[in-house]
């Protein structure tokens, strides 16, 4: 059962405390890397039948598997997720950003170029439950920065073959080519290349502990969006909040994994005491009901602050993955809030529409790393480059300043370069 803790009467660390994963896989992951690198494909087909049980033939996924894929997938699906993607096309478009010149002084020029990324690769969870909103989410703006070529991974099933709504929405999206891999092996194919998979220049996309861990390791060799972690979902409801809508909502994350975090801060204790009662209605009716328990019980709370200011003080202190702010002026309260990976407003707004629908990103930031990052974005599919220009008198008015500020810094080298022209 879901426990109650009043803020302030309580030690803080019982309040933001978390169960924590207790497996390392830091070793685990580091084997795998290596032996991808060492045996490439060879490893990749071993992995693949000893985690996936798929006995394999070809890593890519075929046109003719992708034509089967749509055919098998329901009409109904295909037009909700040609609309999702429209919604998400619509959100991302608005992020596209252009290059700059500067050129106000006499001789001088300088800019910044936005450039794509020209591979990146779309890891795509594929274990307990298939996720064809993902392969949405981070493809399309990956599309729409103008990335040359886009390389998804997703593990198949025992048969060998990758979901068809997987499938699907990667048609829908413009996915250049799919390979059957997950976990640490997939991440490494992409890091370093193997004979049938591309190397990438970066990885993005949310998985398990082991696919979190093997893109951390690989940072660096290939860029990476951020080290995902179990999902999590933080409402701040008032006392006027259907206790059934709040425990629905809490479930919603709940039951993607154990490990999940499920919170609700309210000014209300007669709310909390009957969202917990209602949670118990509701996970016996869910079918991952076990996962869901286990997420509640391990790691939902609910804490009752002293008022809604406090609760958002509070939502801010955990910057939670997704903050619903269940009130009936949500706008008023919006600017309190400075650390959230996505916000969802209002009393009709529960945070699935953002998982599917509405078009912001769902591949956000968790643990508490809101308070510095950003959903994906389009801007996590470009790079920028800068470029200086100067005439010959523009030099002459900024030499000796370069020469005496490199002096200033002990680098005579410096100071040579910025002035010897002024010899010619």
């Amino acid at each position: 059962m879901i426990k109650i803790l009043k803020y302030g009467e309580i030690d803080n660390k019982d309040i933001f405390a978390r169960v924590e994963p207790t497996v390392n896989v830091e070793d685990i992951v580091a084997e795998i890397i290596a032996t991808v690198r060492a045996e490439g494909d060879r490893a990749l087909f071993a992995y693949c039948e000893k985690f996936d049980k798929a006995k394999l033939t070809d890593l890519q996924v075929s046109e003719a598997e992708l034509d089967e894929a749509m055919a098998a997938t329901e009409p109904r699906f295909i037009e909700v997720l040609e609309r999702a993607a429209k919604n998400i096309r619509k959100f991302h478009e608005k992020q596209v950003r252009n290059s700059f010149i500067i050129n106000d002084e006499p001789g001088v020029v300088v800019g910044q170029k936005v450039i794509p990324i020209d591979k990146v690769g779309l890891y795509v969870p594929g274990g307990t439950a298939a996720y064809p909103s993902t392969v949405l989410m981070d493809s399309i703006p990956a599309k729409i920065a103008g990335c040359r070529e886009i390389v998804m991974v997703t593990p198949p099933g025992k048969d060998g073959k990758v979901n068809p709504a997987i499938l699907a929405a990667a048609r829908i999206a413009g996915v250049d080519k799919i390979f059957k891999l997950g976990g640490a092996q997939a991440v490494a194919a992409l890091a370093y290349g193997t004979e049938s998979v591309p190397k990438v220049d970066k990885i993005v996309g949310p998985g398990n502990a082991f696919v979190a861990e093997s893109k951390k390791q690989v940072f660096g060799v290939v860029s990476i969006d951020m080290i995902a972690g179990p999902s999590e979902i933080l409402i701040v409801a008032d006392g006027k909040t259907n206790p059934k809508h709040a425990a629905a909502d809490l479930l919603s994350q709940a039951e993607h994994d154990k490990l999940a975090s499920a919170v609700l801060v309210t000014d209300s204790l007669e709310l909390a005491e009957k969202v917990r009662d209602e949670l118990e209605v509701q996970i016996p009716q869910l079918e991952r009901a076990e996962i869901a328990r286990a997420s509640i019980d391990n790691n939902g709370k609910i804490i009752v602050a002293k008022s809604l200011y406090a609760a958002i003080e509070i939502a801010n202190e955990i910057a939670p993955e997704h903050l619903e702010l269940c009130v009936d002026n949500p706008f008023d309260y919006l600017d309190a809030i400075r650390h959230a990976g996505s916000i969802f407003m209002g009393r009709n707004c529960p945070e699935a529409f953002g998982d599917y629908m509405a078009g912001p990103n769902h591949t956000l930031p968790t643990s508490g790393t809101a308070r510095f990052s950003s959903p994906l974005s389009v801007d996590d599919f470009v790079k920028k480059t800068q470029y200086t220009y100067y005439t010959r008198e523009a030099l002459e008015g900024i030499a000796r300043d370069v020469e005496y500020f490199a002096k200033k810094e002990g680098l005579t080298a410096h100071a040579k370069s910025a002035v010897v022209r002024l010899e010619d």
